[in-house]
């Protein structure tokens, strides 16, 4: 029943305490048991997702190449469908060992020949500079230590014009950019000590970075509301190009 998925999956959220030595170990301590109500609880969670991984997969050419850094269950795959099978190489890269074994057997289960489930850190995996057609970050910028870095690895994989796709949780500048939104205080200080309580640190420089080092194709700033409270969450989705020159 979902409501007992549910109920695990918030318990994992705000009661069980989160162990570990290094990065690794306190991704699995968070995930090992919540892993297989994973999908189904984030779907309703992390908004713009699938549309954003469609937009940016769909501005891949023919025989081209995707990796998705940060990308746990694999559940972005899903979203793409059957035109993942014109790709020649999908990489799915991701630290937690819990969510990737979710992903190798959707992987396995699809049959899909092209796609791989990679464990590994998102600052350091890489493949060769300029080789990749589009890198996409979903929900996971928030919770790698040095996310400028894994904005950096992604910078490097990417060929020139190619695509990012970047969506996550985050608060404004006290003083955002003109025709940014831009949040109170009570938002800049409530939402950033909410969820560092499962080790998500929401960010006022995600965008600023993102839009410097990118040339802005698509920005969306919205509010997610989260299940079983009425409350709203601030979150963007950035879709941007590496310039031809970069």
């Amino acid at each position: 029943m979902r409501i007992l998925s549910d109920l695990r999956v918030l318990y994992h959220l705000a009661v069980k305490p989160v162990r570990g030595a290094d990065h690794a170990a306190r991704l699995d301590s968070f995930y090992a048991g919540q892993a297989s109500g994973y999908d189904a609880f984030r779907a309703r969670l992390l908004p713009g997702r699938a549309d954003l991984v469609r937009e940016v997969v769909a501005a891949i050419p023919d025989g081209g190449s995707w990796v998705d850094l940060g990308g746990g269950t694999g559940a972005t795959l899903e979203a793409v469908g059957p035109s993942l099978a014109r790709l020649k190489q999908v990489h799915v890269v991701d630290l937690s060992e819990s969510l990737l074994a979710v992903a190798r057997q959707r992987i396995a289960k699809r049959a899909w020949p092209n796609v791989q489930a990679v464990r590994a850190d998102a600052t350091e995996w890489t493949l060769p500079p300029g080789s990749v057609d589009a890198v996409t970050l979903c929900y996971a910028l928030t919770m790698i230590p040095d996310w400028f870095q894994a904005v950096e690895n992604a910078w490097e994989m990417l060929r020139p014009g190619g695509v990012i796709g970047v969506a996550d949780f985050y608060v404004s500048r006290k003083h955002p950019a003109a025709g940014r939104a831009r949040h109170g205080w009570a938002a800049r200080t409530l939402w950033p000590a909410w969820f560092a309580l499962d080790n998500v640190h929401l960010s006022p420089d995600h965008l600023p970075l993102l839009q410097r080092r990118f040339e802005t194709v698509r920005l969306a700033e919205g509010r997610a509301r989260l299940p079983y409270l009425p409350l709203r969450a601030p979150y963007y989705t950035f879709i941007g190009r590496k310039p031809r020159g970069g």
